[in-house]
């Protein structure tokens, strides 16, 4: 089974070694089907500490690696 993969927007790096990542999606009201945007944060493990509040990232899934973090940064994709 391949492991999800979805990009976002850091919009905290206060942690050490993590990232919260907020990712938006687009989904249409049953009723109205007016367009909707659902924001999820996922808090992701950074190795590096490379990414800074701004950035895009490719994150992907992966074990549990605490309470909270279930994902993974493979690629910064856009860097401020």
């Amino acid at each position: 089974m391949p492991k999800k993969e979805t990009s976002g927007i850091v919009i905290s790096n206060k942690m050490n070694k993590t990232i919260i990542v907020a990712v938006k999606k687009q989904i249409s009201h049953k009723k109205y089907n007016k367009i909707m945007i659902r924001t999820n944060k996922y808090y992701a493990h950074d190795e590096n500490n490379i990414c800074n509040i701004g950035d895009t990232v490719r994150i992907q899934e992966t074990r549990p690696l605490s309470k909270n973090k279930r994902w993974t940064l493979i690629k910064l994709i856009n860097q401020i």
